[in-house]
């Protein structure tokens, strides 16, 4: 595949985050969207009119993602469906030779991971988790910080995944949304990649570093029902009632075979603003993405946080200077308007560029089970009371022979 000029790529989902995708994917000129699909038919039929509008040609429409893979054609596949089937057509896609980008979700099971790995090594197909918030330029421009020694060794990091979801989990019927289901019948940390990715590369884990074991307890599950209630004009008056499993506010942590503690947190479902909270912490100092922050030790402490954020807040721009990545120096207009503020335009372009030229992808299989399995064990963990569970080494020991890899050059 190294070397070609063009790439043939099937798209699979076409529900929100799918929708947004393909209308980016068919802003670069190297791809060719020639199949597309979901398993409703409306959507299959959208997406291919999506197509057809915009460069001219009709692609293969269908609702069965096995069909599509099984036509062949195509030198990528895209999968942005519902998190139950992600795993299982990677897997798929991979035996058939067809290169893989992999929207984020967590794992149902630690055996999927399992799968994963096993099918990426087995059939060295390339593969790559599309986990837009690695590329973003904040966590670039801090690891960068961290890679150059600023914050001195890092012994903690915090992220999570806090964003208000009621609308979109409650009318998910409506919307034929799968989070709704998802967070009926399971209690676990159920998005772990935008929270731990970032922090992951920066942490060096299965390149140098490993993690070791997770640890997740639950609130209760009262948001959900208390929306419903609130706004009987729109919701669904089974759901004021219903048994939400999955609690409001799940809270992880994470140790690490380097020393380090990770604590992660999914708030979803209760009043909020939104905030990911990636935060570093290390012997000379720290950043916390809140108040977009460095403090480093020598600089003035005051007792108040309020004017200590009055004193430091937006700091953290005054180095973007010398540590922001040349990939966001470079970017477009066109690039930052794209989505999510530039970093999905931004892991698209390192995803399409690792496939022509044969590159090593970012994230890779073995990242993508670690992150992934957090769900899965922390759904143990909830069930057992928060014991903590371990980790599998989805290296199988090459963890410790990996040299460090960013995802962009820092």
């Amino acid at each position: 595949m190294a070397d070609k000029k063009k790439l043939r790529v099937g798209v699979i989902g076409h529900g929100s985050r799918g929708g947004g995708m393909l209308k980016l994917l068919l802003t670069f000129p190297e791809i060719e969207v020639v199949s597309v699909c979901d398993s409703y038919g409306d959507r299959a039929e959208e997406a291919a009119a999506r197509v057809l509008e915009k460069r001219g040609v009709r692609p293969y429409a269908t609702t069965d993602a096995i069909e599509l893979l099984d036509r062949g054609g195509i030198d990528a596949v895209f999968l942005f469906t519902a998190w139950e089937y992600h795993i299982n057509l990677a897997c798929e896609a991979m035996e058939r030779g067809i290169a893989v980008g992999l929207e984020v979700g967590g794992a149902y099971a630690v055996e999927d991971c399992w799968k994963l790995v096993d099918t990426a090594e087995r059939t060295k197909t390339p593969f790559m988790l599309l986990e837009n918030c690695c590329f973003n330029r904040t966590e670039l421009v801090v690891t960068a910080m961290a890679r150059a020694g600023v914050f001195g060794e890092i012994v903690h990091c915090a992220g999570a995944y806090a964003h208000d979801l009621r609308s979109e989990v409650a009318h998910g019927r409506e919307n034929r949304h799968y989070r709704l289901r998802n967070y009926l019948n399971r209690c676990c940390e159920n998005y772990p990649t935008h929270e731990f990715g970032p922090i992951a590369k920066l942490l060096g884990i299965n390149r140098g570093n490993r993690v070791l074991s997770v640890t997740s307890v639950a609130s209760s599950a009262k948001g959900l029902n208390a929306y419903a209630k609130d706004n009987p004009d729109t919701v669904d008056p089974a759901l004021r009632d219903a048994t939400f499993r999955q609690g409001d506010v799940v809270t992880t942590l994470i140790t690490c075979a380097g020393g380090q503690t990770v604590t992660l947190r999914l708030d979803t479902t209760l009043p909020r603003y939104y905030d990911r909270e990636f935060t570093v912490r290390g012997t000379k100092g720290m950043y916390e993405m809140g108040p977009n922050m460095v403090y480093l030790d020598g600089m003035e402490e005051h007792f108040s946080t309020i004017k200590t954020y009055q004193k430091y807040l937006n700091n953290a721009k005054e180095y973007e200077d010398k540590y922001l990545p040349a990939f966001w120096r470079n970017i477009s207009k066109e690039e930052l308007a794209a989505g999510h503020g530039g970093m999905d335009a931004i892991e698209l372009r390192i995803f399409i560029d690792c496939l022509l030229t044969g590159k090593e992808m970012p994230i890779d299989a073995y990242d993508a089970a670690t992150w992934m399995a957090i769900t899965a064990l922390s759904e143990r963990s909830i069930a057992l009371g928060g014991m903590p569970q371990e980790m599998p080494d989805f290296t199988r020991g090459k963890w410790t022979m990996r040299p460090l890899s960013d995802v962009v050059p820092l």
